[in-house]
């Protein structure tokens, strides 16, 4: 017989495709992992050069590292970016030197309170060398002259992102965001990338009513740069989630957009609480993923940030112990699971204006009662179409019905189409 791969299963082998890539906010490392997410989704990659003016951001030189290591006083390779891709600080200038450990020490870093641990430290906007280690190989470091090596390379190139556009029945847009630059960190945010991957492929499956982009960008200077070059069309995106740290055991979160009372907080909440998961749901705050540069107060979109256990809130966070084992295959298929609920919500979720409000319509007469014999949910399914007459006033939608009447969403969807095919109420 067969072995069965599960979507989870399949979502954390591309997980540990992209986990020894060296990843930085710019650089080959950002290229490579595109491409393998590019054997799964078409995708439509952008160069943007260094030195280009992005809102109040310039993009920066592009940086590539080929090796990084220390030699201890016999030769022997203490840290070598061979066997981590945490192992240099991100964006390290190049160093060829020979020098004694006190020397050697500032440019050193681990996580005292985790010593088996190595963290993960960049620099990205301020020249600057160094290594990211365990406590452990720090302290058995003896003393004498060490050798030092970055062959780095810090040089005008280009930031790189890439789109997928699953195309919908309206130019309006949904905007899904996960970020590229980490190096390997499994949960933050290759399991973000993984899911939304995965959500891509689904959401072609069908026919969605609104068109769903798919922003994979380096974080923070990426959606700045995808903001800026896309100024003119962002009065498209009427919804948005930012997907990261989709893959731990945690229960999930949602982080509300700005706004607050965006249709995408609505619906995720919704979703999370008629779903009986464990969950959480946050506040803004302008602090966390990219949702801060989508809901800035000049872009103002109902984009909210859908995780597990949120960004810092576990030890294993930008360390080297958020690694394969930390996410698991039936954490991202329930991550994912959510993402297709919301998003099924978000899509039905239409506003109807009743064709005949003075008093209610005989149902029977059009045969939408006869149409409910033999169902077991007979009464509910009644009750929804009188839910629906009742709100189709141009300005309740169909989550509203829902939540005010009690009903499952779907029941809602259900009579809504009924009704619209009995010509009573229109979208």
């Amino acid at each position: 017989m067969a072995v069965v791969t599960t979507p989870g299963e399949e979502m954390h082998a591309l997980v540990e495709r992209m986990y020894p890539l060296r990843r930085s906010i710019t650089g080959d490392g950002v290229r490579a992992t595109l491409d393998v997410v590019g054997e799964h989704l078409p995708l439509e990659v952008h160069e943007v050069p260094t030195g280009t003016q992005v809102l109040d951001w310039t993009v920066p030189q592009e940086w590539n590292v080929r090796e990084a290591w220390i030699a201890d006083p016999s030769g022997r390779r203490v840290v070598d970016l061979a066997d981590s891709s945490l192992h240099v600080l991100g964006y390290s200038v190049p160093v060829s030197a020979r020098m004694p450990l006190s020397e050697l020490r500032p440019h050193l870093h681990t996580l005292p309170e985790h010593p088996k641990w190595v963290p993960y430290r960049t620099s990205y906007y301020k020249p600057d060398w160094g290594f990211c280690l365990a406590q452990e190989t720090l302290d058995a470091l003896p003393d004498g002259a060490y050798e030092v090596r970055i062959d780095s390379t810090l040089a005008d190139g280009h930031l790189t992102y890439a789109e997928h556009v699953v195309p919908g029945q309206v130019p309006d847009e949904v905007l899904v965001s996960s970020h590229v630059c980490h190096p390997s960190l499994a949960n933050d945010n290759l399991a973000g990338i993984a899911v939304a991957t995965f959500l891509a492929r689904s959401l072609a499956e069908g026919t969605p009513y609104y068109t769903y982009r798919f922003l994979f960008a380096p974080g923070t200077i990426g959606a700045i740069t995808w903001l800026a070059r896309n100024a003119g069309r962002v009065e498209r995106v009427k919804h948005g989630l930012v997907l990261a740290c989709a893959g731990d055991r945690g229960s999930l979160t949602y982080k509300r957009s700005r706004r607050g009372d965006a249709e995408i907080d609505r619906v995720t909440r919704y979703v999370l609480e008629s779903s009986g998961r464990p969950h959480e749901i946050r506040e803004f705050t302008p602090y966390g993923y990219d949702e801060r540069q989508f809901c800035s107060p000049g872009f103002d979109l109902g984009v909210g940030s859908l995780s597990r256990t949120p960004y810092a809130g576990y030890p294993e966070y930008h360390t080297s112990a958020d690694d394969l084992d930390f996410v698991t295959p039936e954490a991202m298929e329930d991550t994912l699971a959510v993402c297709r609920e919301v998003f099924a919500v978000l899509d039905r979720n239409r506003r109807y204006v009743n064709l005949s409000p003075y008093g209610e319509p005989q149902l029977g007469r059009r045969g939408l009662y006869g149409a409910l014999g033999g169902r077991s949910d007979a009464q509910e399914a009644q009750m929804a179409m009188l839910w629906v007459l009742s709100l189709s006033d141009g300005e309740h939608a169909l989550l509203d019905v829902a939540e005010r009447a009690g009903l499952p969403f779907d029941t809602v969807v259900a009579a809504a189409d009924a009704l619209h095919g009995a010509g009573l109420v229109k979208a």
